[in-house]
């Protein structure tokens, strides 16, 4: 706005003193002050506000206004409650650096003028970034992207003053501006998110996290094509696309804002899912190669036909990267209620997304390409199967720091599992399930049917376990945790009773504590002094209790097969 525009408007009480040769001055913010040096908090363009606090005598009025020119202020009002009048002192020091002058009526607030000029600058620049928006949409569409969604984010920033990321339906940040979301907040955001489009609430979403307020805006694609969702029932099912859709999300209460200013940030969310659009369009070799080795492998082909595959696939997944890859193999299932929706396509851009924001070290990854570049999904039926190369040399020196990473290198399942749960079981509400199974690595095409099946078995042990969001890994699978989700409810409740109901009827009876007491021996490998130890008994006191067990039930703790049958009963029960 102009600065002339600011006399036009009676309420605000103003009246020119000087300058009148220099009010076609471009109006870009305002700031209230009574420091006598306030250049540190100016960036040119305020119109200045002062109280005229700053004034001990007449010869401070011109290091105060030669400050404020040297800043780039457009204009100087200055109230009249604390002289009664502006002084000539100040009236001359402002002719001489020609900044134009207003006098404030004792009857204005400061407050009314700011919130004026702040409306009337913020409107003006909504509507010139609104062109700008406009323009980029229609060269993104129409050509090669300009720069993708960081050049609309950054004017969001430069002419609005609005901090806005990208995110994708875990909480990675896709893009924002340079400062990067507080640990845990993209997650956060993500999980309301979602909970709030499973229920139907109109965005943008406001949610207040880490003492902060967000606005979130989600970014739907116009089409997500034929690969993404099949059937036209399936796509007006929120439940196909809301666990993979990408969302905006603005540091700033959007609940008082004009309607316009949200029709531009709608427009801002389809401009960046044309950008999504373009993404996903470049995933499709890396669909389709995906497709043909898990083809390849299910029709059991020879391992030189597959190994073949894997060397057209190798330069596309991992772009620069001479050495040959190993491979893992992530299977995804996600299951709703009713089993009307398919899930399957749902799953495949779902999977796509989590695999880009595994907690595993930077250096066990490839360099040379992005995250996403690096992960080819197809889906079998229900299935998304993910191949997901790591590079030779990771593979053969895994770090060994931490319990993860002394399985090896590459994706582990409790990783994947800590980075979705949090967000995705938000999206799950309470009709929806993901199980990731994952595979150890292989470095051959003979290993990757083994792979397959090992991810398939770890997944199906995943779904035997509670929670919205489950995972296994290979590990698991060279253990009893493997066989005990296949034990059918009815065996598994009549031999959990037969070991375990004496003990636990006697317990509740004589306020005892037999099952305590057989879970501790048991963990102490059947030591008396270590188990004593743990539960604070005498040695005595421990040979009476585990007497009493074998006496209840019929057991001798002595025997090798017997510990065996109340280990798996107290994992069962």
């Amino acid at each position: 706005m102009r600065l002339r525009a600011l006399l036009e408007t009676d309420a605000l009480g103003l009246r020119l003193l000087g300058g009148a040769d220099e009010l076609d001055r471009t109006v870009r913010g305002v700031m209230t002050t009574d420091l006598r040096d306030p250049s540190r908090y100016l960036s040119g363009g305020e119109l200045v506000l002062t109280g005229l606090a700053w004034r001990r005598t007449a010869e401070d009025s011109e290091p105060f206004v030669r400050i404020l020119a040297a800043a780039g202020v457009v204009g100087l009002a200055a109230g009249e409650a604390e002289l009664g009048s502006v002084p000539q002192d100040l009236v001359e020091a402002c002719e001489r650096h020609r900044l134009p002058l207003f006098s404030v009526m004792e009857s204005v607030a400061f407050a009314t003028i700011t919130e004026h000029v702040v409306r009337q600058v913020s409107g003006e620049r909504a509507g010139d970034l609104a062109a700008v928006v406009d323009r980029h949409r229609r060269l993104m569409t129409s050509g090669p992207a300009g720069g993708g969604p960081e050049v609309v984010l950054d004017l969001l920033t430069s002419d609005l003053d609005l901090h806005a990321w990208v995110l994708s339906p875990v909480g990675r940040q896709v893009a924002g501006s340079d400062t990067p979301l507080p640990a845990g907040v993209g997650p956060a955001l993500a999980a309301e998110h979602l909970a709030a489009s499973r229920t139907g609430r109109r965005s943008p979403h406001r949610v207040l996290v880490g003492g902060t307020a967000y606005s979130l805006f989600p970014i739907r694609a116009a089409d997500r094509g034929p690969e993404r969702l099949a059937g036209t029932a399936a796509s007006r099912d929120v439940r196909t696309s809301v666990l993979s859709d990408w969302l905006l999300a603005v540091e700033a209460d959007a609940g008082d804002w004009p309607a316009a200013r949200l029709d531009l940030l709608q427009g801002v969310t389809q401009l960046i899912a044309v950008e999504r659009d373009r993404r996903d369009a470049a995933r499709t070799v890396r669909r389709r190669l995906a497709q043909e080795v898990l083809e390849l492998v299910q029709a059991g082909a020879a391992p030189s036909e597959i190994a073949a595959r894997l060397r057209v696939a190798a330069p596309v997944l991992l772009p620069g990267l001479g050495a040959a890859p190993h491979w893992q193999v992530v299977v995804a299932r996600v299951e709703w209620d009713g089993g009307s929706v398919e899930s399957g396509p749902a799953a495949q851009a779902l999977l796509e997304e989590v695999l880009v924001d595994p907690t595993v070290p930077a250096d066990s990854m490839a360099a040379a390409a992005e995250p996403a570049d690096r992960i080819a999904v197809a889906y079998s039926g229900e299935e998304a199967i993910a191949l997901v190369p790591l590079p030779a040399v990771a593979a053969d020196h895994p770090d060994g720091d931490g319990a993860a990473e002394d399985r090896g290198p590459g994706l582990h399942a409790e990783s994947l599992l800590a980075a979705v749960e949090r967000p995705l079981s938000g999206g799950l509400a309470d009709d929806g399930r993901l199980t990731l199974g994952v595979s150890a690595p292989v470095h051959s095409a003979e290993g990757l049917r083994g792979a397959l099946e090992e991810a398939r078995h770890a997944r199906r042990v995943a779904a035997a376990r509670p929670g919205r969001v489950a995972a296994a890994g290979h590990h698991e699978l060279a253990s009893h945790v493997l066989l005990l989700p296949f034990v059918p409810d009815d065996v598994r409740r009549a031999f959990t009773a037969r070991l375990l109901d004496p003990l636990r009827d006697y317990d509740q009876r004589h306020r005892a504590e037999l099952i305590p007491t057989l879970e501790a021996f048991l963990d102490s490998d059947g030591s008396w002094t270590r188990c004593a130890t743990r539960l604070h008994l005498h040695v005595n006191t421990l040979r009476y209790r585990v007497g009493r067990i074998e006496q209840l039930t019929g057991r001798d703790l002595s025997r090798l097969e017997d510990k065996l049958d109340f280990f798996l009963a107290l994992r069962m029960s």
